[in-house]
């Protein structure tokens, strides 16, 4: 039994899931606040044959928590998260989280995102605003105020550390987990009239995409290598030519 191709095979497919993750890195590396994904890899030993063999696992994905640079744009429907949370928001396939503050304000009043998705409160209603009352006044709770009048209040949802993040459309995310409502604002908050940039580091994302690629490419031509190897010991066993 040849291991070393099932190893060599095993180490492509690992390579070609974290070229996919890099390139999406870098294709959302001016997404308003995207969290890149990393790849975790593990080592899976089989005992099929006489030697225990390790192969290199397809990985596990996760997104990263460090946060965004963060943008000042003065805009009143503006704003970027203060700390590890996320803005809860209303998608087609259900509740979705982002940390995108770009909002918008649609005629009936509804407060939605750029993509029209609704945001929602601490209880998970859509917020709606007075479209003839002027710009809201955001405050760090998330309590919405126009005219002097309080008019809803943005809810910020927080996930448990055990909980799997899975990533959504528009740099949305969702969980395995209950996000549960942030009730304490003196770490974690909300910043009007900024935006969160994403977390990708450009320059880092395509450094590595450049190595992994020569990674797979050397794999490419060992795995070839080997291949070649073994013909010809089979022609010369067997006498073909």
């Amino acid at each position: 039994m040849q291991e070393n191709f099932y190893v060599s095979l095993s180490a492509q497919v690992s390579l070609q899931r974290r070229l996919e993750t890099i390139a999406n890195n870098v294709a959302n590396a001016s997404t308003s606040g995207f969290r890149a994904e990393k790849i975790k890899f593990e080592t899976i030993m089989s005992d099929a044959g006489a030697d225990p063999v390790a192969f290199s696992s397809k990985g596990q994905p996760r997104l990263s928590t460090q946060k965004g640079e963060l943008t000042k744009t003065d805009g009143p429907l503006d704003i970027a998260i203060d700390g590890d949370a996320w803005l809860g928001v209303q998608t087609p396939g259900g509740v979705s989280y982002t940390r995108d503050g770009r909002m918008r304000m649609a005629e009936t009043g509804d407060l939605q995102t750029l993509d029209g998705n609704a945001v929602l409160d601490t209880g998970g209603a859509i917020i709606t605003l007075d479209p003839t009352a002027g710009p809201p006044a955001i405050a760090r709770d998330g309590a919405i105020s126009q005219g002097g009048r309080r008019t809803g209040v943005i809810g910020l949802f927080v996930f448990d550390k055990s909980a799997v993040l899975q990533r959504g459309e528009n740099a949305t995310v969702t969980s395995d987990a209950v996000a549960e409502p942030v009730q304490e604002f003196s770490e974690t908050g909300i910043l009007q009239g900024f935006i969160e940039r994403a977390n990708v580091n450009p320059v880092g994302e395509i450094s590595r995409l450049i190595a992994v690629s020569r990674a797979f490419d050397a794999v490419s031509t060992a795995n070839g290598n080997s291949e070649s190897t073994l013909l010809q010991a089979i022609r010369a066993l067997t006498g073909a030519r």
